[in-house]
């Protein structure tokens, strides 16, 4: 098996990136995650790569200040070294032009704290909680041009408990976050992502059964007490 050679994008501690790595780990892993790249040189994550033995990189965005297109041209220089074929973005604090988004098309992936379309940006949990709803969770999606937007190729929901505060909501959807991206970066490794008339088709993926609701709905025999 070939593995395909993937860059982990990330701007901190790379929690997600950690567990591209420890997927990859696994020889029938289809994905090697061959470059760790960094906007910030104080981004802990590049420590946690290096002593897995990954090689990273950094690339401050702080230098190329007023020249995005400089600066995604020095990350693609960074790409080309290491033989990069996909990315997957892990948390990475920058906004991508859409003719890098183009050049990577179909092998560009995000991993996004909320159940999109719903809460695009930033500060998810709090506007979640904000609003009141009862799911809340995080999405898989091939980049495109538009923020947070994309084919999206897998979801999951947590509750949100009466008791949640941002961190503890947050702690549970970043479980979640960890258990689907090893999931979509192994379809997109393994060529198992198409996308037809916008949206993403995955072939040889079985779909979820059953439903989650929140709060649970009485038993038809009690609602009637």
């Amino acid at each position: 098996m070939t593995r395909r050679r993937v860059a982990a994008l990330i701007s901190g501690r790379g929690s997600n990136m950690a567990a591209l790595l420890a997927a990859a780990e696994d020889p029938a892993y289809p994905a090697e995650i061959a470059l760790v790249l960094s906007n910030r040189a104080d981004a802990a994550g590049l420590a946690h790569a290096a002593s897995r033995g990954v090689a990273t990189a950094v690339v401050e965005s702080r230098a190329f200040r007023g020249d995005r297109a400089g600066f995604e041209a020095a990350m693609e220089a960074e790409f080309a070294k290491h033989g990069i074929e996909l990315i997957a973005l892990a948390g990475f604090m920058r906004v991508l032009t859409e003719g890098f988004v183009a050049r990577w098309e179909g092998r560009l992936i995000n991993i996004h704290p909320s159940l999109l379309p719903c809460f695009p940006g930033l500060d998810t949990h709090a506007r979640a909680l904000a609003a009141g709803v009862r799911l809340h969770g995080c999405t898989v999606h091939l980049v495109t041009a538009g923020v947070d937007e994309g084919p999206i190729l897998v979801q999951a929901a947590v509750p949100v408990l009466p008791e949640d505060d941002e961190a503890a909501l947050a702690a549970r959807v970043l479980a979640e976050e960890h258990r689907l991206y090893r999931a979509a970066l192994a379809w997109l490794a393994a060529g198992q992502v198409r996308v037809e008339a916008g949206r993403a088709v995955l072939s040889g993926v079985p779909a979820a059964s059953g439903s989650l609701a929140n709060p649970l709905p009485l038993a038809p025999a009690l609602s009637k007490r």
